[in-house]
C-alpha cells in the first residue's frame, strides 16, 4: 500500500476519512461536540493523539506538551468567549470568477450588512481584470476591511510575483496558493519577494501532510496556514500541524467550503484557540455559504463568526434524504444525469 502514498494521495484521503468518522463516533459516545472533547482533554492525551514520526526536527513531544500545558492558564475564558461571541470567520461568497459587477456589488453590500469584514477574491485569470475586481471590491468594502486573494496554484514562482506585486496596491493580507502545492522552496521565494509589500503567503488546502508543512514552516515559505480537515490524516495529524504552527508562530486560518468542509474544520479552529493558540490576532476560518442545507447540524453564523456547536459529534452527519438522493448510481441526481 505503501507504492500508493505513503500518507499522500489516495491512501491518505481514505485514513482521514476512516479516522474522522472514529473521531465522530468518540464525540458522540462522550455526548460532546468534538472540539468539547479536545478542549476537555489534558496535554498527554492530546500528545498521545499525535504522530511525531517524521517532525522531530521541528517539533518534538516535550516541546508540544510544553505549548499545551502553556495552555492551560486561560482556557475557561477562552471557551467562555467562543461561546458567547464565535470564532471569527471570512466570506468566499462574494467573489468567484464569473460573476458580473453588479452581482459583485450587490453580494459585498449585502455582506457588510450582515456584518462581514473580510473577503477573499478569486484571482490568476487576466492580471488587468484582477485589478479592475480588486478595485472594486476594495471600493465597495472600504480600506479598514480586509482582503485577500486566491490564485488556486495558477503561476510559476516568477510570474507570481510580478503578477501579485500588481496587485499590492489594494492591500491584500495573503495570496492564497500563488504556485504548485508542491513547491516548497517555491512559496519561499514569493514569500520573500511579497514581505516588502506587506502580502503574506497562504496555502496548505492541498499539502498532504505534517511533513510537507513542517518542511512549509522550516523554509519560512508561508504566513498563514491552512489546514484541511480531510486532505490531512484526520484530526490527528491536524494536531500535529496546529502545534508547529504556535512553536513558529504562524496563524492558522484554515480552508473550508465544498460538501462538509466548513462544518468539519471549526472544531478544529475552536481547539486551537483556546488549547493552543490563545490567538485571534490574524486568524479566521474560511466559510462559503453552500450546500449546508444537507447536513444535520450544520454551521451557525452570527456576526460573521462560527457559533460552537452543540450536537456531539464532528458534525459529518448528512441528512439520509440527501444521502439517497445524491448516491451513485440509484440515487435521483445521477438518474437524472444519465437520463440525459
Amino acid at each position: 500500500m505503501r507504492w500508493l502514498g505513503p500518507e499522500k494521495g489516495v491512501i491518505h484521503l481514505a485514513t482521514a476519512a476512516v479516522l474522522n468518522a472514529v473521531w465522530d463516533l468518540w464525540a458522540r459516545a462522550e455526548g460532546k461536540p468534538l472540539w468539547k472533547l479536545l478542549v476537555d482533554m489534558d496535554p498527554e492525551q492530546i500528545v498521545s493523539c499525535m504522530d511525531f514520526k517524521y517532525i522531530t526536527d521541528a517539533l518534538t513531544e516535550e516541546e508540544a506538551l510544553d505549548i499545551l500545558r502553556k495552555a492551560q492558564e486561560g482556557k475557561q475564558q477562552r471557551e467562555d468567549q467562543m461561546l458567547k461571541g464565535g470564532y471569527p470567520a471570512y466570506t468566499t461568497s462574494c467573489a468567484w470568477f464569473g460573476y458580473s459587477d453588479q452581482q459583485l456589488k450587490q453580494l459585498c453590500t449585502d455582506a457588510l450588512n450582515s456584518g462581514w469584514t473580510k473577503f477573499k477574491v478569486k484571482v490568476g485569470a487576466d492580471v488587468e481584470d484582477d485589478r479592475r475586481r480588486c478595485r472594486l471590491i476594495r471600493q465597495i468594502i472600504g480600506p479598514d476591511n480586509t482582503l485577500m486573494i486566491d490564485a488556486n496554484q495558477k503561476w510559476d514562482v516568477a510570474e507570481a510575483i510580478s503578477w501579485v506585486s500588481s496587485l499590492a496596491e489594494f492591500k491584500p493580507l495573503w495570496i492564497e496558493e500563488p504556485t504548485s502545492p508542491d513547491d516548497i522552496l517555491g512559496h519561499a521565494a514569493i514569500s520573500k519577494a511579497l514581505a516588502p509589500l506587506g502580502i503574506g503567503v497562504a496555502t496548505g488546502e492541498q499539502c498532504q501532510n505534517r511533513v510537507m508543512f513542517k518542511q512549509l514552516l522550516q523554509a519560512s515559505a508561508l504566513q498563514f496556514v491552512q489546514i484541511d480537515s480531510c486532505r490531512l490524516g484526520s484530526v490527528n495529524e491536524n494536531l500535529a500541524v496546529l502545534l508547529m504552527a504556535h512553536k513558529f508562530q504562524v496563524p492558522v486560518c484554515p480552508h473550508a467550503g465544498g460538501v462538509g468542509l466548513c462544518e468539519l474544520v471549526q472544531h478544529l479552529s475552536l481547539f486551537d484557540y483556546i488549547s493552543v493558540s490563545q490567538s485571534l490576532s490574524n486568524r479566521m476560518c474560511e466559510y462559503t455559504d453552500h450546500l449546508h442545507e444537507h447536513f444535520t447540524s450544520p454551521v451557525v453564523i452570527q456576526n460573521a463568526h462560527y457559533m460552537p456547536p452543540k450536537d456531539p459529534g464532528y458534525s459529518t452527519e448528512m441528512l439520509e434524504s440527501s444521502v439517497q438522493t445524491h448516491q451513485y448510481p440509484e440515487g435521483d441526481v445521477w438518474k437524472r444525469l444519465m437520463d440525459k
